[in-house]
């Protein structure tokens, strides 16, 4: 096959890639190695979705086991199961990336025109519909204490309040990649290759000349190799932080940039689970519409971890697998699942020089795996966090608290939750750790020596090889990343539009 552009990856960074680059007139082919599934498909059942939808079936570890990550594998990638949150890139850290890597053109002021457009693209508002009681717990608690909160912008049309956004939206009211821009894109004369594993990027004389696919069976896994190529004049890598490092080393262009996959970052996430003694039905409602950031910037920018705090939904498959027990407890633990409140807190990792995140890797069959081990700086903010967290959820009238800890147990005051989370010993598989975000891998920047790409998401050394996803960050973000990447994205590729004769559109020219 031929075309202009290539995207590999349909979540953030390739689905609003697709819409301006056809827009602008340019021949593009999607890439994905997940399946297409549509709103017909989403059943609201967990066993179901994690297989259909998610990465690894909802399993994807870090190498030690102690990190879960979940990430989206389908057209849309996780725009297509996350939980809808949207935020702008704190101008914190946007000044950061400017100050010590030198990134160009990515000032608050510089994105601000591109955030406006993306928010009216995807129907992006603050949530007018009151929370569910999962989150105005959230509200509850952070009020009663006198910390600040506000209400959480979302992408969403005609939302019903399900409560179900992470197994996929069954009515497409959540305004994903899935059923915005790559149907745009398709209207236009794009073409979408679903099932499809980038195996490599093929090199002559220091130019890209496209990419070789595997095809991928039902069950996720390669079924036959390089079975089909696709050539092409710009070769886009949105596979995500953990995908696209994993593609560049594939194709062994690590010799030229051996930054790659180093210095990935995530949102270390933990939680605390309250009992309250009504019933929570933390399954029901908008996943996410209260968020605080009190102690986002708790030690400035480059101190302490901050963290926001949120709330996840609770759905009893997945949150059975983040109460990590066994047996009786195990059930015990479930029993009261109704009254359960849960709160959690996103530690803002890679500002700090003992914050240097992990590495992405290929095991013995090609296939990435993320080496990522928890350092004393990331104990400490954890710690911190569940103390805050334990303090909100007492506060909001909870009779108990558990931290997602294997030597924790409720305790029935604050001050017992306290002593208790000061003596948890911090270690790997016993503190419980997760993530939805990562970031990094492919880090921008303007020293060579530091970073992957430039400031356009250009690949040092490969004028036609653009990296525009997460992995581009040169740390994480402190906020839900998708508005970020559609944002910094929409700027980079419109750019990438005009170099490549494209005709941009009179709505992306004003910008």
């Amino acid at each position: 096959m031929e075309c202009d552009v290539v995207i590999v990856g349909t979540g953030a960074g390739g689905g609003i890639a697709a819409e301006i680059l056809s827009r602008s007139g340019l021949k593009v082919v999607m890439v994905e190695e997940g399946p297409l599934k549509t709103s017909a498909d989403f059943k609201m059942q967990e066993k179901q979705a994690y297989a259909d939808l998610y990465q690894e079936v909802a399993g994807r570890q870090t190498i030690d086991k102690s990190i879960q990550i979940l990430q989206g594998r389908c057209v849309g990638g996780s725009t297509t199961v996350n939980w809808t949150s949207s935020f702008r890139t704190p101008e914190r850290t946007l000044s950061y990336w400017k100050e010590r890597f030198g990134i160009k053109g990515l000032s608050s002021s510089e994105l601000k025109p591109w955030f406006q457009w993306v928010e009216q693209r995807l129907n992006i508002a603050p949530w007018s519909i009151p929370p569910n009681q999962n989150n105005q717990l959230l509200a509850d608690g952070l009020r009663k204490l006198g910390w600040e909160y506000n209400v959480i912008p979302r992408n969403v049309s005609g939302c019903a309040n399900l409560g179900y956004c992470g197994m996929g939206c069954p009515i497409n009211a959540k305004q994903s990649m899935l059923v915005s821009c790559i149907p745009m894109a398709l209207s236009l004369g794009s073409q979408l290759i679903a099932r499809a594993r980038a195996e490599q990027i093929l090199v002559e004389k220091e130019q890209v000349r496209g990419v070789m696919l595997s095809s991928v069976d039902n069950r996720g896994q390669v079924k036959q190799k390089n079975v089909t190529f696709i050539r092409a004049r710009q070769v886009i890598l949105a596979a995500g932080a953990i995908g696209s490092p994993a593609i560049l080393l594939r194709s062994g262009l690590q010799k030229a940039n051996p930054l790659v996959g180093k210095r990935t970052f995530l949102h270390p996430v933990t939680a605390t689970i309250g009992l309250m003694s009504e019933k929570v039905n933390g399954f029901y409602g908008a996943p996410q519409s209260i968020y605080s950031d009190e102690f986002l910037w708790r030690d400035g920018v480059t101190g302490e971890m901050g963290y926001k705090l949120e709330v996840p939904p609770l759905h009893p498959l997945l949150a059975s697998t983040l109460l990590r027990h066994h047996g009786e407890k195990h059930f015990q633990l479930m029993q009261n699942f109704a009254f359960y409140q849960a709160n959690l807190a996103l530690l803002r990792d890679g500002f700090n020089d003992l914050s240097i995140g992990g590495e992405v890797k290929l095991d013995k069959y090609d296939y990435p795996q993320l080496d990522y081990s928890p350092n004393e700086i990331l104990w400490r903010g954890i710690r911190h966090a569940t103390l805050s967290m334990a303090e909100v959820q007492f506060a909001a009238g909870a009779k108990k608290v558990i931290p997602l800890h294997m030597d924790a147990t409720f305790y029935s005051t604050l001050k017992r939750a306290r002593d208790a989370i000061m003596n948890l010993p911090a270690k790997a598989l016993r503190w419980q750790i997760m993530s939805a975000h990562v970031m990094g891998g492919c880090a921008m920047g303007s020293d060579a020596s530091e970073s992957v790409c430039n400031s356009k998401g250009q690949l040092r050394g490969l004028d036609n090889l653009s990296i525009l996803d997460g992995s581009i960050f040169p740390t994480s973000l402190g906020v839900n990343p998708q508005l970020s990447i559609y944002a910094i994205v929409a700027k980079l590729v419109a750019q990438l539009a005009q170099k490549l004769g494209g005709n941009l559109p009179q709505d992306l020219k004003a910008l």
